[in-house]
């Protein structure tokens, strides 16, 4: 399952992808998100492994993030796994002009394993498609307060 999109932000590029590279910023746009925590090689480069932590109600949930290309500010692209699924995003920050930049983003799970998040995929895939979305919404906020 995969799916794309953009977003506007009216920040320069250097303002947007330094927000975005910058793990602190996280809790400010992805909801339930706790910590990152770098488990090898050197923060923000290539073959980078970090683990996140994330809280949804009761529930906890980690991810480990394996960054495969740090182009910043042109492109960032990941991998991301949990035991349940393995999903890429590869984002590109496109300067519109000095004042305003392109967010675009792709994002495909390309494992499922378990059975109600398969359903779900299967059945309400745009879900997925949603919770991407808001995030690229609350990160456009974000950076346009700073």
């Amino acid at each position: 399952m995969r799916f794309e999109g953009s977003i506007d932000i009216n920040k320069p590029r250097n303002e947007v992808t330094e927000l975005f590279a910058d793990p602190e910023n996280l809790k400010e746009y992805q909801d339930g998100f706790k910590k990152k925590e770098l488990v090898s090689g050197k923060r923000g480069q290539d073959g980078a492994v970090s683990r996140m932590y994330y809280r949804y109600g009761k529930r906890d949930m980690e991810l480990t993030e394996t960054i495969t290309a740090n182009r910043l500010p042109d492109s960032f692209e990941s991998v991301y796994h949990h035991k349940h699924m393995d999903n890429t995003m590869k984002c590109t920050f496109v300067a519109l002009n000095d004042n305003q930049t392109r967010y675009e983003y792709e994002f495909e799970y390309t494992r499922i394993s378990w059975v109600l998040p398969r359903l779900i995929a299967i059945l309400f895939p745009g879900m997925y498609r949603k919770q991407g979305e808001k995030w690229m919404k609350q990160f456009k906020e974000f950076a346009e307060k700073q």
